[in-house]
């Protein structure tokens, strides 16, 4: 991930004062680059980013391209993002002071997310790939501080202070964002409703982007394996094998296209049982899932790796999707009466956690 440009700018609505940034952030400050670049990685990585496409006449996306050809310039285009968040987000009866973060970089949407060391910091800043633009917001949150001062007497003393503005560390989840891929104009967003002046808006797609609103792949694969657990247990057939085999189907998918035929996953996951399939079929054609699935490759890597059952004994299994169907490593049978039995094999070794 290469940092290109940064800037932070800062509501403060609690004090009523708004500093917009007039330069670049330092990005030769340690400090500043690692929490830039967590950021631009957390936007990247977060698996409940929804996606949008930009309306035909989108005032937003007119002026990225701009910037993407060199027509604005950086500063310009967060100062004109920041003058519209202010008005908007000024207009609720509440509003918690927010800083502004915008970001120009290259990356890549694979990412693992987690804190990093300033040497990983340093390498995933220096890295190359798509080019993106994002807009975070980062809502400030209070916290405690200890304070040094001395008495009336000349005494060193301390005391406890609460502060209003301070930032959501690297390795929270960020309640609002844009992410922008500068070559295709896909959006992702992550975002709240807000009641602004008595109506409830979406102020990142609706306001500021002005760009559609579609599931994100989280929900995406929850409605399909909703779906499939459904149509398994209305005819008899083991759930656990079936979602696994619908989670090894898509990850197995991703390493080719972003879309999910969800007919032909039908016919993958209930590939011997045709009454099963055919009802899959009408769920899809009831609309219950789309027939085209969109599932970004590294969510559906992530999502899609493991599966996880819990007994109604109280055992707890979680592993590898592809597993299910695999009777080499994990098999499942129904006893006489009825109770499901489960057989782990080839197993050489077992560690205590």
């Amino acid at each position: 991930m290469n940092i290109n440009k940064a800037i932070l700018h800062v509501f403060d609505f609690v004090s009523c004062v708004n500093v917009f940034a007039q330069a670049e952030m330092d990005l030769g400050n340690k400090t500043a680059k690692r929490y830039v670049t967590s950021q631009a990685k957390r936007a990247v990585g977060n698996l409940d980013s929804k996606r949008g496409t930009f309306a035909e006449n989108s005032l937003f996306a007119e002026e990225l391209r701009a910037y993407f050809r060199g027509e604005r310039d950086f500063v310009g285009l967060s100062q004109q993002i920041g003058e519209f968040l202010v008005n908007e987000l000024s207009r609720m009866e509440k509003t918690p002071s927010t800083d502004l973060l915008v970001i120009d970089f290259e990356g890549d949407l694979d990412q693992t997310v987690r804190e990093m060391t300033d040497e990983e910091a340093e390498a995933a800043f220096k890295g190359r790939g798509t080019r993106y633009f994002a807009i975070i917001l980062l809502e400030a949150r209070q916290a405690y501080m200890h304070e040094v001062g001395s008495n009336d007497f000349g005494d060193a003393a301390t005391t406890i202070a609460r502060h209003h503005a301070i930032l959501p560390n690297p390795s929270q989840k960020v309640a609002s964002f844009a992410l922008i891929d500068g070559d295709a104009m896909t959006v992702w967003f992550v975002d709240k409703e807000r009641e602004i002046a008595g109506d409830t808006r979406w102020i990142i797609p609706d306001g500021l982007l002005q760009c559609s609103m579609e599931a994100s792949s989280k929900e995406v694969l929850q409605a399909v394996t909703t779906v499939v657990e459904e149509v398994a247990e209305e005819y008899g057939a083991n759930t656990a094998v079936a979602l696994s085999k619908a989670k090894a189907y898509v990850a197995e998918n991703a390493e080719e296209s972003d879309e999910v035929d969800a007919h032909e996953l039908g016919r993958e996951v209930f590939a011997d049982e045709p009454v099963l399939q055919e009802r899959f079929d009408r769920a899809v054609s009831e609309g219950a899932i789309p027939e085209r699935v969109v599932v970004e490759a590294a969510v559906a890597k992530r999502v899609t790796r493991n599966h996880k059952i819990r007994t109604d004994t109280g055992i707890e299994l979680t592993f590898p999707a592809e597993y299910g169907e695999n009777p080499d490593f994990i098999e499942f049978s129904s006893a006489a009466d009825g109770r499901i039995q489960i057989a782990l094999k080839n197993i050489g070794h077992i560690e205590n956690r």
